[in-house]
């Protein structure tokens, strides 16, 4: 599995992963490493080690869809419980990669046509595309009609809905339109399963829904329409950033043959059978997953600033659902520490993912752009006389002094004050890292030290 080599230089001088208008996030951001051994455990990981050698598409794409796909594929039944919430194995997922050169309907065509063959009905009759409104949403997992009699809707008795959006951009595009309920639906549909409107005219509601998603989109679209909203309400940090490229070059294509796929297909089958036996039962950690879960839960709660903290805020609970669903998929009726090393080696992709695509930026326009003023100034820095004019004088010095705060107070940018002869002192700001670098912020990139020195500490593998 060799990716080409990633030419940040390129990237930058290019404006962005898709030679669009928009900057590299952050100075220090860099194309995640490829995901960690420890993902690919159990029939999932033995499918995506079987397709691998044979397509162009990015292994981790291979690999969160097919979670996905069998979160779908199993239903409402098992869950795991934290607190008084049931987290249950469906998962929003999205995928970010250069248009035509990232492979994501590669590596989706693979996966699904593996899942197809598990269960044809499911992937015809419950995988939809075409998201535009909530009520659409509600309608496609209905239940019947209040006033239920033979000639009224009877609703959709299999909950059941994979909603596959290979163009994300126009599902952004859609939510950000005055009056639409897509955003709160789907914010219903990962946390419940209990769907509903306050539109007086849309009666329709949804119980028991079992609403999975994977979304295909470039970075450049991602930037330009996610908007603050829909990262600030919790939509964003529902779903599984993953960046995806080209992992070879196959001018002539392959296919694995029947034979290597027949035993990774015989063991998800078997999951699939063995989940359906297990509605309602609660799945919990055994007593080493917990231990390791107890070690890295701190670093999975910290939490990051700006926007990246906006996207990944849901790292908790987006790890117990991955964990969930190895568990699952290896028939164990416990959530083992090898599931939870899986998770976590998923999760930090997706972490490492999500600050690749949304670097530092904090989602206030004016912090952003002082930062990027400063980045430009470089070791010579800014005084706020400086930042004003750059922004042609329209912000007062009150708007400036408020959004270098925000910059200070997430270790993003500092400032010095200058004796001047005759004057009074200047105040000059520089970005993090130009000509001294300040105490590091507190924080982690990542739950991987943490869980090897839990692991270690365990005699246990590394991740």
């Amino acid at each position: 599995m060799t990716a080409p080599a990633f030419d940040r230089q390129a990237f930058i001088d290019h404006g962005g992963p898709d030679g669009g208008a928009t900057a590299l996030p952050s100075a220090t951001a860099r194309y995640p490493d490829p995901m960690e051994p420890a993902a690919l455990h159990g029939p999932l990981g033995d499918l995506v080690r079987v397709l691998e050698p044979h397509t162009e598409a990015d292994p981790a794409g291979l690999l969160v869809q097919a979670l996905v796909m069998f979160g779908s594929l199993i239903g409402r039944g098992p869950y795991f419980r934290a607190e008084s919430d049931r987290h249950h194995g469906n998962l929003f997922a999205c995928l970010v990669g250069l248009t035509a050169k990232g492979r994501k309907g590669t590596s989706l065509g693979r996966i699904r046509a593996t899942f197809g063959a598990l269960d044809g009905d499911w992937m015809d009759g419950r995988g939809k595309s075409g998201l535009s409104s909530g009520e659409g949403l509600i309608h496609a997992v209905r239940d019947p009609a209040e006033d239920a009699h033979e000639n009224s809707d009877q609703g959709v008795e299999d909950k059941r809905l994979l909603v596959i959006e290979t163009e994300f951009a126009s599902v952004l595009r859609v939510m950000s339109r005055e009056g639409n309920t897509l955003s709160a639906v789907m914010r219903q549909a990962w946390d419940t399963g209990t769907l509903n409107t306050l539109v007086k005219h849309s009666p329709t509601k949804a119980t028991g829904a079992h609403v999975s998603m994977i979304g295909h989109v470039t970075a450049t679209e991602l930037r330009r329409y996610l908007d603050r909203t829909e990262a600030g309400n919790g939509f964003a940090n529902r779903i599984l950033w993953v960046c995806v490229r080209r992992s070879k070059l196959l001018p002539f294509g392959a296919d694995p043959c029947d034979e290597a796929l027949r035993p990774a297909r015989e063991r998800l089958a078997m999951a699939v059978t063995f989940a359906a036996d297990l509605r309602g039962v609660c799945i919990s950690f055994d007593p080493q997953a917990a231990e390791l879960w107890a070690a890295v839960y701190p670093a999975l709660s910290e939490g990051q600033p700006g926007m990246l903290g906006a996207v990944t805020s849901r790292a908790e609970s987006q790890t117990v659902r991955l964990a969930l669903l190895y568990a699952l998929a290896d028939c164990c009726r416990e959530i083992r520490i090898e599931h939870l090393r899986a998770a976590l080696a998923v999760w930090d992709y997706c972490l490492a993912s999500a600050r690749f695509i949304f670097g530092d930026a904090l989602g206030d326009p004016l912090a952003d752009e002082l930062l990027r003023r400063l980045r430009q100034a470089g070791e010579v820095g800014m005084d706020r006389e400086e930042l004003r004019n750059a922004l042609g004088r329209h912000k007062r010095s009150d708007e400036i002094g408020r959004a270098l705060g925000v910059l200070a107070e997430h270790g993003l940018a500092w400032s010095e004050r200058r004796a001047e002869t005759g004057g009074r002192p200047e105040e000059r700001w520089f970005v993090l890292g130009a000509r001294k670098a300040p105490k590091a912020r507190n924080g982690s990139d990542g739950v991987r030290d943490t869980a090897l020195a839990a692991l270690t500490a365990q005699g246990g593998e590394d991740l």
